[in-house]
């Protein structure tokens, strides 16, 4: 009962901050979970003094130190190279949780690794090394490829309980101005926002 509810949940993998987003997160008053590489952290300290001066309204979390896929075995997956092996796993996520600790003064306690696909060995590894697995029910920006108008279109079919995973760092792709307008619509339409 009540308004939908959903967590947006966006990745920042590398590159620049996209500030049509941030800008509309902090401006709507809109919590969400940022999963974040040690890399997009040591290139954005400005987006990241914006993000921890709002504690309530962010939630920085583990995306991997070098964004490596969590694979356990040589493989290419989005045209990133996997980890390649457990020990190379379990250091890109120790490193990564690390990185954040190192920004931020806490612990990580989610993890979201790239490409969010993983081999059964690095299930383990994510559990072994306390971290709880962040997963997602749309893909609402297609990886910051889909176009304005279809990004906003697959925010805009959430229903209640979905959380989305979009992308805060590709400022020069247009899928990040129809995840703008998509919050704003949804903010306007009742639903309610958490952090995971």
């Amino acid at each position: 009962r009540g308004p939908p509810t959903i967590a947006l949940t966006f990745d920042a993998c590398g590159g620049r901050a996209d500030n049509r987003i941030l800008d509309v997160l902090i401006g709507e008053h809109v919590p969400a979970t940022i999963f974040v590489t040690g890399s997009w952290l040591r290139r954005n300290p400005e987006a990241l003094a914006r993000l921890r001066s709002r504690p309530g309204l962010f939630q920085i979390e583990n995306h991997g130190h070098r964004h490596l896929p969590a694979i356990d075995r040589p493989a290419v997956v989005y045209g990133l190279k996997a980890a390649g092996s457990p020990a190379a796993v379990a250091a890109e996520i120790e490193l990564g949780r690390n990185d954040v600790k190192a920004a931020t003064g806490r612990l990580p306690g989610w993890y979201r690794g790239a490409a969010a696909l993983y081999s059964r060995t690095s299930l383990d590894i994510v559990a072994h090394l306390g971290q709880r697995l962040a997963g997602h029910s749309i893909a609402a920006d297609g990886g910051a490829q889909l176009s304005r108008s279809a990004a906003r279109r697959r925010m805009l079919s959430a229903r209640d309980g979905e959380v989305l995973l979009m992308h805060i760092n590709h400022p020069e792709r247009p899928s990040g101005q129809g995840v703008a307008e998509a919050i704003v619509e949804l903010r306007s339409k009742g639903y309610r926002f958490v952090r995971l």
